[in-house]
C-alpha cells in the first residue's frame, strides 16, 4: 500500500515546476521571512513531507482530515496572494497620480523662476543705466576738480615765481623757505604738461630761481667766512640760508658743508702735516686734543648756525678721522724703521680710546647716510671702530713680531725653570701637570685678546701662525726633551751575567737559588719620581691637547669669518697625541725591561730534568713584583686620564704577551712535567695580567673589557702551546688534529717550534710536516 502511494506522489511531482534559489538568496529570505513549515524548507521532498504525516498503514484512516486542512490552507494562502496583488494594483496607482502632481508642480516651478529671471535681467539693466549716468557725472567732477586744482597750482606758480625773484633780490631768506618749498611741490604737478609753452617757460624760471639761490648762499657764506670778516658773522641770514638750502637739490647742501668742513680743518692739516714734529706717533694725542678742543668752540660760537639735522660737528669730526687715518698713513709708510711696538701699540691705544670717545658723542648718522662714506659694514659694531684704526692695520706685523719674540723668550725661560719647577697640585679634576703649560695659554689667550681689539683679518692669522710655532716647540723642548731616557746597556749585561750563572747551575739547586739569581740579573729602571714626571707630562700633553681644541675654536670665532677656514691646529694636536704615545711607549718599555730577566731565566731552566710539579715557579714571583710595584705608581699618577691608563696596559698586553710566547718556544727541551710546571706557571701569569688595572688596588674594579679581550687572546694561545707540547706524538694524525684544534690560527712556523720544544728528531719533523701539510690541504 506504501508503495503504491509512493508511486502515486512521484508522478505528482514530475508535474510540478520547481523554483530554486541560490545560497545567498535563500539566506536572505530565512531572515526576512523566518519559518519553521517543512513546507518552506528549500530542500523540500516531497515524499517525506507525506510519509511524516502517514508514517503507519493506520495513520492512512485520517487521510480525508489532512486532505481537508490542505485545502484550507491552499484557500487561505489564495486569498493572501489576492490580497498582495490588489495592494499592488492600488499603489501603482497612487504613485502615477503622485508622479502627475509632480510634474504639474515642477512645471510651475519653472514658470516662477522664469519670470524672476525676466524681473532680474530688466532691473539689471535699469542699474547700468543708473550707473551710466553716475560715471559720467563722477568723471566730469573729476575733471573738473583737475582742472580748479590745476588752475589754483598755475595762480600759486605764477605769483610765486615773482614773489620768489623778489625776495631772493633782498636776501630775504626767512621769507623765502616757505613759498620755495610750496613751489618746488606745485612743480611736481605740472611734470606732465612740460610740452606747453607757458608752463616749460615757469619750470625753467623755477630752475633758474634755484641755481641763482645756490650761488648766491654760497657766495655769502664765503663772504661771512672769508679772513677779512671773521668777527662779525650775520648769524641770524646765514641760519635762514640754511633753510632754504636744506630745500635745494641735495648736492647744493653736500658741496657747501664739504667748503665748510674744509674750512675748519684749515689749522689742523697746517699744524700736524707730516714736516711737524706733533705729526709722529708720539705726538698723536695732541691731534686729539686739538679736535676736542676745536669741537667745544665750534659748538659755542657757531652751534646754533646750522639745523640740528645737518649734524655739523660729527661731519667735521669724520671729516678730521678720515684725514687723520691717510696722514698717518703716509708718514708711518715714510718712516716704518722708527716704528716699534711700543710705539705703535700706545698710538693704537689713544686712537681707540678717541673713537671710542666719538662713538658716545655722535650717532655715526653721516657715516650711514654719506653716499660718498668708503666706511664698510661694522656688522652692528660702532661707525666710528676702525675710522683712524685700521691706517695701523698694515703695521701690526711689528705686534706680530714682539709677540714672537715675547714667546721665544718665554719659551727659553720655561726651559730653564723646567729643571727646578715641580708639577702643579693636583686638583679634583685635574691631574698634576707642568706648571708652564697653563702660563703658556695665559700669554695666548691675552695675546688674543689685544690682536682681537687691533685687527680680525690677516693680522689674526698671522697670530695663529706665531702660536703654531711655539705649540709645537712646547712640545718638543718642554715635553718630548724632557722624558726620561731608558738605560739599555745595563739590561744587556745583566742578561748575560744571569745566563752564565744559570749555565754553572746544578738541575737540583734550579728552584733554591732562581731568587738570588734574580736579584743579581735586576737592571736599571725609572725610579718612582722620573716614572711620575713621565706621567706628569703625559697629562700635560693631554691638556694641552684640549686646551688646543679650545684656543682652535675661540680663534675661529674671533677671525673674520672669511679668513676662519685657515685656522687649522691639528697639526700641534697631533705632537701632543705622539707624546702621549711616546710616554705610554717609555712605560711600556720600563716595565718590559724589568720583567726581560726573569723571562730569560725562564727560557734557561733546564726543563727537560723537572720531575715534579710545584708551586709557581721564582721567574713568576719576580715578574708579578715588578708589576706590583710599577702599576700602581702609575696608576695614582694617571688617575684623571683613566683611558690613557687602559691603553698603557693594552699596549703593555699586546707587546709583553708575545714576548712571554717566544721564550716558551726557548724552553726546549721539555719533558711533561716541565710543560706541566711551565703550564701552572702561565695560568697563575694570565690570572696577574687579567686584574693587572687594579693590581694591589683597594678598590676592586673591573677590567675594560678591551684589555681583557687582549689578555685573554694571548694567554689563552700561551697555554694552548703548551697543551699540544703535553700531547704525544704518536700517533701522527692525533697529534696534528690536536694540534689544529688547539692552535687553528698557528703556521709551519709555530709547528716547527713546537717540535723542537719536544726533542723531534729531523727525520720524524719531517714525517709529521707532511702529515700536517696534507691535513691542512
Amino acid at each position: 500500500m506504501e508503495g503504491a502511494l509512493e508511486e502515486d506522489v512521484l508522478d505528482e511531482d514530475n508535474q510540478d515546476l520547481f523554483i530554486n534559489f541560490t545560497p545567498e538568496v535563500q539566506k536572505a529570505i530565512d531572515e526576512v521571512l523566518p519559518s519553521k513549515d517543512p513546507l518552506d524548507e528549500p530542500d523540500f521532498n516531497s515524499i517525506d513531507y507525506i510519509n511524516s504525516l502517514f508514517p503507519t498503514e493506520q495513520s492512512l484512516s485520517n487521510i480525508d482530515e489532512v486532505v481537508a486542512k490542505m485545502e484550507n490552507k491552499i484557500h487561505s494562502i489564495d486569498n493572501e496572494i489576492s490580497t498582495v496583488v490588489r495592494g499592488q494594483i492600488t499603489a501603482s496607482q497612487d504613485g502615477r497620480q503622485a508622479l502627475d502632481e509632480a510634474q504639474k508642480v515642477i512645471k510651475q516651478l519653472f514658470q516662477h523662476i522664469k519670470n524672476i529671471k525676466e524681473k532680474a535681467e530688466k532691473s539689471e539693466e535699469m542699474v547700468r543705466e543708473i550707473t551710466r549716468d553716475i560715471k559720467q557725472l563722477d568723471c566730469a567732477k573729476r575733471n573738473l576738480t583737475l582742472a580748479i586744482t590745476t588752475l589754483n597750482h598755475l595762480h600759486m606758480l605764477v605769483g610765486g615765481v615773482d614773489t620768489l625773484k623778489s625776495l631772493t633780490l633782498r636776501r630775504l631768506y626767512g621769507e623765502i623757505a616757505l613759498p620755495l618749498q610750496a613751489i618746488s611741490e606745485v612743480m611736481t604737478h605740472f611734470e606732465n604738461y612740460s610740452d606747453i609753452p607757458q608752463i616749460k617757460s615757469l619750470s625753467d624760471q623755477v630752475k633758474s630761481i634755484h641755481v641763482e639761490l645756490a650761488e648766491q648762499i654760497t657766495h655769502d657764506f664765503k663772504e661771512a667766512f672769508s679772513g677779512t670778516n671773521k668777527t662779525s658773522i650775520p648769524n641770524k641770514q646765514l641760519a635762514q640760508a640754511c633753510l632754504v638750502v636744506s630745500i635745494l637739490e641735495p648736492k647744493v647742501k653736500r658741496d657747501l658743508l664739504k667748503w665748510f668742513v674744509n674750512l675748519q680743518l684749515q689749522e689742523y692739516n697746517h699744524l700736524f702735516q707730516e714736516t711737524e714734529d706733533t705729526a709722529w706717533l708720539d705726538k698723536i694725542d695732541k691731534r686729539y686734543a686739538w679736535i676736542k678742543r676745536h669741537l667745544l668752540e665750534f659748538e659755542d660760537r657757531l652751534g646754533n648756525l646750522f639745523p640740528q639735522s645737518w649734524e655739523v660737528s660729527e661731519r667735521i669730526a669724520v671729516q678730521f678721522c678720515r684725514n687723520t687715518r691717510d696722514e698717518l698713513s703716509k708718514i708711518m709708510l715714510k718712516r716704518k724703521s722708527e716704528i716699534d711696538v711700543k710705539l705703535l701699540l700706545y698710538a693704537i691705544q689713544k686712537t681707540s680710546t678717541f673713537e671710542n670717545l666719538l662713538a658716545r658723542r655722535f650717532t655715526g648718522v653721516t657715516l650711514r647716510d654719506d653716499d660718498t662714506s668708503a666706511e664698510p659694514d661694522l656688522g652692528g659694531k660702532s661707525p666710528f671702530s676702525g675710522l683712524i684704526g685700521d691706517c695701523f692695520i698694515p703695521h701690526l706685523e711689528i705686534y706680530i713680531e714682539s709677540i714672537d719674540r715675547n714667546l721665544s723668550d718665554l719659551i727659553e725661560r720655561f726651559v730653564q725653570d723646567s729643571k727646578q719647577t715641580q708639577p702643579t697640585e693636583a686638583t679634583d679634576t685635574q691631574a698634576p701637570i707642568l706648571p708652564s703649560c697653563p702660563d703658556l695659554f695665559v700669554f695666548y689667550k691675552k695675546s688674543m685678546i689685544q690682536c682681537t681689539q687691533l685687527d680680525k683679518g690677516q693680522s689674526m692669522l698671522s697670530l695663529t701662525k706665531t702660536f703654531q710655532k711655539y705649540l709645537h716647540e712646547y712640545s718638543e723642548k718642554l715635553l718630548q726633551n724632557n722624558l726620561p731616557k731608558i738605560e739599555t746597556q745595563s739590561l744587556g749585561t745583566s742578561v748575560q751575567l744571569l745566563t752564565r750563572d744559570l749555565q754553572k747551575m746544578s738541575t737540583s739547586g734550579l728552584i733554591q737559588n732562581f731568587s738570588s739569581l734574580l736579584k743579581e740579573g735586576e737592571i736599571t729602571r725609572f725610579n718612582k719620581d722620573e716614572l711620575a714626571k713621565i706621567c706628569c707630562i703625559l697629562s700635560t700633553a693631554e691638556y694641552c691637547l684640549e686646551t688646543t681644541q679650545q684656543l682652535s675654536d675661540k680663534l675661529k670665532e674671533k677671525i673674520e669669518q672669511a679668513l676662519a677656514e685657515r685656522i687649522d691646529l691639528s697639526k700641534e694636536q697631533d705632537n701632543f697625541h705622539k707624546v702621549i704615545s711616546n710616554c705610554i711607549l717609555i712605560l711600556v718599555q720600563d716595565l718590559e725591561n724589568a720583567c726581560e730577566p726573569a723571562l730569560t731565566a725562564m727560557s734557561k731552566i733546564q726543563w727537560q730534568n723537572v720531575d715534579t710539579v710545584g708551586d709557581q715557579s721564582s721567574y713568576i714571583t719576580a715578574i708579578t713584583t715588578h708589576l706590583k710595584t710599577t702599576i700602581p705608581i702609575i696608576r695614582d699618577n694617571l688617575s684623571h686620564s683613566r683611558k690613557y691608563f687602559t691603553q698603557f696596559c693594552i699596549k703593555f698586553a699586546n707587546s709583553f704577551i708575545p714576548k712571554f710566547i717566544q721564550h716558551i718556544y726557548k724552553c726546549k727541551p721539555i719533558n711533561t712535567e716541565g710543560a706541566e710546571q711551565l703550564l701552572l706557571d702561565t695560568h697563575m701569569l694570565k690570572t696577574i695580567l687579567l686584574n693587572l688595572p687594579s693590581i694591589s688596588s683597594q678598590i676592586n674594579r673591573q677590567a675594560p673589557a678591551s684589555y681583557t679581550k687582549v689578555v685573554t687572546k694571548g694567554m689563552t694561545k700561551a697555554e694552548m702551546i703548551l697543551k699540544v707540547v703535553m700531547t704525544p706524538v704518536d700517533p701522527s694524525k692525533a697529534f696534528i688534529e690536536q694540534y689544529r684544534k688547539l692552535l687553528p690560527e698557528c703556521q709551519l712556523n709555530d709547528f716547527y717550534k713546537i717540535l723542537d720544544m719536544k726533542s723531534v728528531k729531523r727525520q720524524e719533523q719531517a714525517v709529521l710536516v707532511d702529515v700536517f701539510k696534507a691535513y691542512k690541504a
